[in-house]
Parts: structure tokens; C-alpha cells; sequence
């Protein structure tokens, strides 16, 4: 194939990308994918592009693409207060910086697909967080490559080997809440959990059932409900929950979201909280100390978290070495109204 310096086989400087995109009557997205040997292009249009650069070589512009002076924050899903805070900690960062936050979603996946990547590596921002979400081995190798720095935040899974994490003290939270239940007299102890692939969900039902087993309370099966961070786990989960011989006299709800939906089954089936029922969730998103009544939940530093993986971030971008490579913050028992003894 010619490239720039060398002659193409009629004599002639060898056309660019450009002016190859010309002659073939196609956009310059279409030539630079049979050039880099990507998928998505037609067969005919890809051996006409072939058959040009065969007959006429093509001239490579060696210019060097400097990283836009951006961080770009990638959410599994745009959807509640979760994200809202996180932007809201890594923007003051960034704002702090003279640079810019771009934010872009992955439709409720946990791992971009191939797409993404390559837009993101179109964009190129100086630096990436991902939020709830992952890259395969393949995609952080395309960043590194790349230059461009990489943490994740909230990981899902294992971060990657030596890939910079932020994440909370998830199975303490969850010991927290239910020695709270426990301690207020409760047995019955109900837990709608997460996402089953999640690292932070495995470790909040670990943290349930050591405390249960250490009170000397046996776990029912029959009470663990596999939710996935919906405010309809909450709805669903309770209303088979409640509906029970021996229903729960407690729940913890491992996201506030889900925790809006036990009070949106409870509200339903004229159960109150917490006279009839006492409810934990997790995160103290701002909107449930407005609850009726205000939820007792696990407090995680949503925004603070965001913030240290933006400033961590930036460190990277900056050439500088990271001081740790894992930060993990500590959870806090928010005790409100939702939560009081048993009815005997």
C-alpha cells in the first residue's frame, strides 16, 4: 500500500483519505474503516475502496491528535439520583482543572460494546471514569495505547490488574443495616439485593447474613429476593414478600430506589411503615429524608467518591504517580423514621 514519500503506481503523489473518499463517491468514515481494517462497510463499496487504493496507493497524514482537554464520565444507565450525584462530585473537579466533563451512557450494559469505544477513541478525551460499568481487556489496552487515562468508579467486578478503583464500604453497610433490624428486636429480616454481577450487591448480602449469623439467626431462604437496583424490585419483591405465611416484619432494600417501591407495595396492601413494617435502603440519595416517613438508609459519599476518582484521574493525565491505587470510602447508618421494633 503507498503511502506518503512514495510514488503510486501511475507516478503521482498517492491521494489522501480525502480525496480517495472523492473518487469513490463515499464519506471519508467509510475509507479510513477499509484503511484500518474495520467491519461495517458494505463488501462492494469495501472492494471498490480496494481497488482504488491499489491503483493509486493513498498519501497517510501524519498528524499527531493531541487528547481533547476533557474527562468523560461513562454511566451504565442515566436514570435517578445516582448519576446526578457523581456529576455533581466530578465536575467540581474538572471545574477546578480548566477542563470539561462529558458524560455518555451505555443503555443499561455493564461493558461497552464496540461501538462505544470507538466513538470514545474519536472523542479523545484526556481521561475516562467509568461509573457501575467495565472495559474488557481489549478496551483498556485500546486506551492505554492511546494515552488516555482510565479509573473506575463503583466497579461491578474486578477493576482490571493495576487499573485505579473508587469504590464503598459495601459489606460493612450492609452488617450496619441489618444489626440496626436486629438490634431493634427484629428475625424476620427480609433483603431485595442487586444486580447478582454486581461486586457491590454480593457484598451487601454477605454483610446481611453475617450479622444475622452472628445474632444466632438462621437465614430463610424465602427472604432473599435477587432485585437489580429498580424501584419495581421493590414493588414486586414485596408484594410477595408480604404476602408470605410468615411475612418479614423488616426489609433492607440495597438501593433507595428499591426502597421507594417496599413503600409504594406497602402503601398498596395497607401496610405502614414502620408500625406494621420497618424499611433500610441503601445510598441516602437526597429525595428520601422526604419520604413519609423519612427512610433510615445506608449512607455511600456518592459525589466525595467521584470526586477522588476525578482528582486520581487527573493525576494520571498529568504523568504523576498515584498515591493508591484503590480507595475505598467507609459507609454510614443514617437511622430516620422507617425503622422502630416490631409490633409483639
Amino acid at each position: 500500500m503507498t503511502v506518503m514519500g512514495e510514488s503510486s503506481p501511475s507516478g503521482e503523489m498517492p491521494p489522501t483519505i480525502a480525496q480517495l473518499a472523492e473518487l469513490a463517491g463515499v464519506s471519508m468514515a467509510t475509507v479510513s474503516k477499509v484503511v484500518n481494517g474495520r467491519s461495517q462497510v458494505a463488501p462492494e463499496t469495501r472492494a471498490m475502496i480496494e481497488g482504488l487504493i491499489r491503483e493509486h496507493g493513498y498519501r497517510r497524514q501524519r498528524r499527531r491528535i493531541t487528547p481533547a482537554a476533557a474527562v468523560e464520565v461513562v454511566f451504565h444507565e442515566l436514570a435517578g439520583d445516582y448519576p446526578v450525584e457523581i456529576i455533581r462530585g466530578a465536575g467540581q473537579v474538572v471545574r477546578d482543572h480548566h477542563m470539561a466533563l462529558m458524560v455518555s451512557e451505555l443503555q443499561g450494559r455493564h461493558t461497552p460494546g464496540s461501538d462505544w469505544i470507538e466513538d470514545l477513541l474519536r472523542r479523545r478525551p484526556a481521561g475516562v471514569i467509568t461509573v457501575f460499568s467495565g472495559l474488557t481487556p481489549d478496551q483498556r489496552e485500546r486506551l492505554a495505547h492511546r494515552e488516555i487515562a482510565l479509573v473506575v468508579l463503583d466497579p461491578t467486578g474486578e477493576p482490571g490488574r493495576g487499573v485505579p478503583s473508587v469504590g464503598a464500604g459495601n459489606w460493612n453497610g450492609g452488617l450496619a443495616a441489618a444489626h440496626h433490624l436486629l438490634d431493634l428486636g427484629h428475625r424476620r429480616i427480609a433483603i431485595i439485593t442487586g444486580s447478582a454481577d454486581a461486586m457491590s450487591s454480593r457484598a451487601r448480602l454477605d454483610g446481611y447474613r453475617a450479622a444475622l449469623d452472628t445474632a444466632g439467626v438462621p437465614v430463610d431462604p424465602a427472604l432473599i429476593c435477587q432485585g437489580d437496583f429498580q424501584i419495581e424490585d421493590g414493588l414486586t419483591h414485596t408484594r410477595r414478600l408480604l404476602a408470605l405465611p410468615d411475612p418479614p416484619t423488616a426489609i433492607f432494600a440495597c438501593n433507595d430506589g428499591e426502597a421507594i417501591g417496599v413503600y409504594r407495595a406497602a402503601h398498596e396492601l395497607g401496610v405502614r411503615i414502620p408500625d406494621d413494617l420497618s424499611v433500610v435502603g441503601f445510598d441516602d440519595m437526597p429525595p428520601v429524608r422526604w419520604l413519609i416517613p423519612p427512610l433510615t438508609t445506608v449512607r455511600q459519599p456518592l459525589s466525595e467518591m467521584a470526586a477522588a476518582a476525578t482528582a486520581m484521574l487527573i493525576t494520571l493525565i498529568n504523568g504523576e504517580p498515584l498515591a493508591q491505587n484503590r480507595i475505598e470510602f467507609a459507609t454510614e447508618l443514617v437511622v430516620r423514621s422507617s425503622t422502630a421494633g416490631p409490633l409483639v
